[in-house]
């Protein structure tokens, strides 16, 4: 019973998280709700009896998505500086 209420609040937290990610117009925060959302996805994935999915939900979709999203944003805000 209480890895049902465990998982509902996960996902509710996946959602909101998943929203926030596509509306906000931050887009520093939306790359982190995004890597939040995968983050949330690898606990899930481990209460669901599944670590191998997890551990690499974390790493990749987690740790290394989220790494290349904030090195691509900061080649773009650096070459925008070089062309003005």
């Amino acid at each position: 019973m209480i890895w049902i209420i465990i998982s509902a609040v996960l996902g509710v937290v996946m959602i909101t998280m998943s929203v926030v990610a596509i509306h906000h117009k931050k887009i520093t925060i939306a790359i982190l709700s995004a890597g939040g959302v995968s983050l949330i996805a690898s606990i899930l994935y481990l209460l669901l009896a599944a670590p191998d999915v997890a551990l690499t939900e974390a790493a990749i979709g987690s740790g290394l998505t989220t790494f290349i999203f904030f090195y691509v944003l900061n080649k773009i805000k650096k070459h925008k500086h070089v062309e003005e």
